[in-house]
């Protein structure tokens, strides 16, 4: 037992789960420096979606935005979110893609990298393990929490015992949905504590309610590090807000060690950018309110947002409790994974068709069809042979870990933007997000020689976000 240490997640989780990752660069600098004044354990501050929004949205360099961050957090620890072979994309990438990848991480200024996989495939985390470990870098392992026939304590602290095997320096119990409930979370942390020697962090969200008991709980179990975010954009579907934490552990054993008044500073810097949010519309008040039935679901808060998006475009919003009950089901059919990116959208997209046509897999997607078939990895159940059948016809079942299937793609892809290549990183924004990396590039290098890149698109007729 001792003192909890605290990840902010304001740079990066926060700010994904209540405006689907729109904080710009520019709003973060200003504060960077008092951020690195706090004590935090860490700041948590790239990975996720935030490369994706930074190309997509923002017209912004991800890896510039990196740097930028690390030059002015002199004395904290930078950790980013990395999908093991995912990467940050949405689909397997092949190994040398993923090695450079925490190479250029690393080298960019992360010192944590958080590694984990959709289904909990420890074979999927195999190569950005060791990679972190060849670069230096400290690698947490994280493993999805959910709640179904098969994750009992045993099943996670197995899992997390073979995560410290395969060289994790510490282990996080990555709870997407918020479905992880006090007391449950005193006898995981309890129990693995017990069996691994390494720090075990906690991360949450407060979509249910809980958050704020668990980590209080967690604490009292021995938890080392938990995610907290700073309190203007804390709790609904982000984490628990920083400073009532701070607060509520001062002065036990469990004592942070963190000043209420120089977290103040911080809360005085976000709080006119929330109000800014909710006057534009992007922090919608919708994504603030507590909503229980995430229990009985189990649908994280951007997952529920994509849904009731996919049905009102189809002017059917009145089917969500239909699609909402649907879920559970498709996902018990695909052998139980955690619903986290990208098993989430796989299963949330089936649903949605399930019950707008009236006939459950009349019409199935090519994502849906992968994950049955084994492209993402082994499934935490097996998937019924029947239903298999049913779905991938006689196609062959992936048995191996799937990226052993993927030749190297570095060298290829580097001579297909040949023309485009300003730094080193550029050919992985290009590996991860194609189309929009080549978006991306065109309006760098239009800028570069002094070309409006609104006025060249509107010229071309493309149409900017």
């Amino acid at each position: 037992m001792g003192k909890v240490k605290i990840t902010e997640t304001v740079l990066r989780d926060a700010h994904q789960s209540l405006i689907a990752t729109r904080m710009t660069t520019e709003e973060m600098l200003p504060v960077l420096e008092k951020m690195d004044a706090v004590g935090y354990h860490s700041l948590e501050a790239w990975g996720g979606a935030t490369f994706d929004a930074c190309l997509r949205f923002l017209n912004e360099d991800p890896w510039e935005r990196l740097r930028k961050i690390r030059d002015r957090v002199k004395n904290t620890k930078l950790q980013m979110l990395f999908r093991g072979q995912n990467i940050l994309g949405y689909r397997h990438y092949s190994d040398d893609v993923v090695e450079y990848f925490v190479q250029k991480s690393i080298a960019n200024g992360i010192d944590i990298i958080r590694i984990f996989d959709a289904l909990n495939d420890a074979r999927n985390l195999k190569t950005a393990i060791n990679a972190t470990k060849k670069e230096g870098g400290h690698c947490q392992a994280a493993f999805s929490y959910t709640t179904g026939p098969i994750y009992t304590l045993e099943y996670y602290t197995k899992y997390a015992k073979q995560l410290e095997e395969m060289g994790a320096d510490s282990i996080c119990i990555k709870d997407m949905a918020g479905l992880l409930k006090p007391y449950a979370a005193y006898d995981l942390v309890k129990a693995l504590k017990e069996t691994v020697k390494v720090p075990i962090q906690l991360h949450t969200h407060y979509t249910a309610g809980l958050a704020s008991m668990t980590l209080m709980k967690a604490a009292e179990a021995g938890v080392d590090v938990v995610d907290t975010a700073i309190s203007p954009l804390s709790m609904g579907t982000s984490q628990p807000p920083t400073e009532s934490l701070v607060a509520a552990l001062a002065g036990t054993p469990y004592d942070t060690g963190l000043s209420l008044t120089a977290l103040d500073e911080l809360t005085r810097y976000f709080t006119p950018l929330r109000e800014q949010y909710l006057k534009s519309g992007q922090l919608d008040v919708k994504a603030l309110k507590v909503d229980v039935n995430a229990l009985l679901y189990q649908v994280p808060g951007g997952m529920l947002s994509n849904l009731m998006r996919q049905l009102a475009e189809a002017g059917k919003s009145d089917l969500l409790p239909e699609v909402l009950a649907e879920v559970p089901r498709v996902r018990a059919d695909v052998g139980y994974p955690p619903l986290v990116t990208p098993s989430s959208q796989i299963v949330g997209t089936q649903a949605v068709l399930n019950v707008m046509n009236g006939e459950r897999y009349r019409m199935v997607t090519k994502e849906f069809k992968g994950i049955v078939r084994g492209e993402y990895g082994k499934t935490p159940m097996p998937i019924d042979e029947d239903f298999r059948k049913k779905i991938v016809g006689g196609e062959e079942h992936i048995d191996c870990r799937p990226a052993d299937l993927l030749p190297p793609e570095l060298d290829t892809l580097r001579a297909e933007i040949a023309g485009y290549i300003e730094q080193e990183e550029d050919v992985l924004s290009y590996a991860l997000f194609e189309k929009v990396a080549l978006k991306f590039f065109e309006a760098r290098k239009n800028k570069k020689y002094g070309i409006d890149a609104t006025a060249a698109d509107a010229a071309k007729g493309v149409h900017t976000v």
